[in-house]
């Protein structure tokens, strides 16, 4: 029998595992999730709000058929 909560599993585990990496390696992306740690924000919503943000960008890259610029930085929080 094929359970639903297993067919999604990949969906879920995945992109969170992408936004655990990119917080450690990504700049942009570290700096915004320390941003939402100083403004009080739980490390797991923290890690979620990063993984929305990183599968936005991949979505718009995906869109206008870009690759990745490193360097490319559009809106970055400061931190307090």
């Amino acid at each position: 029998m094929f359970s639903r909560e297993v067919g999604k599993r990949p969906l879920r585990v995945y992109p969170a595992r992408l936004a655990a990496v990119a917080v450690r390696h990504n700049p942009l992306l570290n700096t915004f999730y320390q941003w939402l740690l100083a403004a009080g924000k739980a490390k797991k919503v923290a890690l979620v709000a990063v993984m929305h943000k990183l599968l936005l960008i991949l979505n718009a890259m995906i869109k206008r058929d870009q690759v990745w610029q490193p360097g490319y930085v559009h809106n970055q929080p400061k931190l307090a």
